[in-house]
C-alpha cells in the first residue's frame, strides 16, 4: 500500500468524491483507509451501568484505491518511488517532487530485563 498515516488525500469515487482530508489510520490487511472528515456515520451506543444511550459518530474505513495523494499544487497524483542513497523514496509521478506527508513511526526502545537472584 503506498499510502501512509499523515498523507494528505482526495477522495476519487464514492458519495464523498472530490473531498479531502489526512489519513488517520491504515488497515493494512483488508487495504482501507480512515480518513478524517469523510465518510461519517453515526454509531448508536446502547446504555449500560447507568449510563445513557448515545449516538457517536464515526469515520468509517474507504478502500485505498478509491484515494489520491494531493501533491503540492493540490492536485490528485500517482506514487512512485525511487532509490536515493540506499534509501526508499516516495515521489509523485507527475512532478517527479518528493512526498513527505507520511508520519514516521517512532522505534520504542527494547525493555530492559532485571537480573533476579533465587537463594
Amino acid at each position: 500500500m503506498k499510502v501512509k498515516v499523515g498523507d494528505n488525500v482526495i477522495i476519487r469515487t464514492g458519495s464523498d468524491r472530490g473531498k479531502a482530508g489526512t489519513i488517520a489510520k491504515v488497515l493494512k490487511k483488508q487495504g482501507k483507509v480512515v480518513i478524517e472528515g469523510v465518510n461519517k456515520k453515526v454509531k448508536h451506543v446502547k446504555g449500560r451501568d447507568g449510563n445513557p444511550g448515545e449516538r457517536v459518530e464515526i469515520f468509517a474505513p474507504i478502500d485505498a484505491s478509491n484515494v489520491s495523494v494531493v501533491d503540492d499544487k493540490g492536485k490528485a497524483a500517482r506514487i512512485g518511488y525511487k532509490i536515493e542513497g540506499g534509501k526508499k523514496i516516495r515521489i509523485a509521478k507527475t512532478t517527479g517532487k518528493e512526498i513527505t506527508a507520511g508520519v514516521k513511526k517512532e522505534k520504542k526502545a527494547p525493555a530492559k530485563k532485571v537480573a533476579t537472584s533465587k537463594k
